[in-house]
């Protein structure tokens, strides 16, 4: 499966399927908060929650792709990611693009 942020792809030529989209929501950990406001009072980067954005950009990809694979597609173009906060502690991350076929 190919993934792009651009629409167009050189040198192939394709039929759009649709919208595809994936996404997760993930919540803070009681204990990882608590160790990640010690470090901000201290600087530098909070680790764990650099890994739990991963992970959840990866889940919402990885669903992304599934949907897209359902549908026959050769690529997603246009990938986007957003994210939300859905409630205190709880943040949504999407991943959307357009499922393509080529010809």
């Amino acid at each position: 499966m190919l993934l792009s942020t651009v629409d167009l792809v050189p040198g192939k030529e394709y039929v759009i399927l649709g919208l595809v989209q994936g996404n997760t929501i993930e919540t803070k950990n009681i204990g990882r908060d608590f160790t990640q406001g010690l470090r901000s009072i201290a600087g530098g980067e909070l680790k764990a929650y650099v890994d739990m954005v991963n992970k959840a950009r990866k889940v919402a990809t990885d669903r992304m792709i599934a949907e897209a694979e359902g549908l026959g597609a050769d690529a997603i173009v246009g990938i986007r990611y957003s994210s939300s906060t859905v409630t205190v502690g709880a943040s949504e991350i999407l991943a959307y693009g357009t499922a393509v076929q080529f010809i």
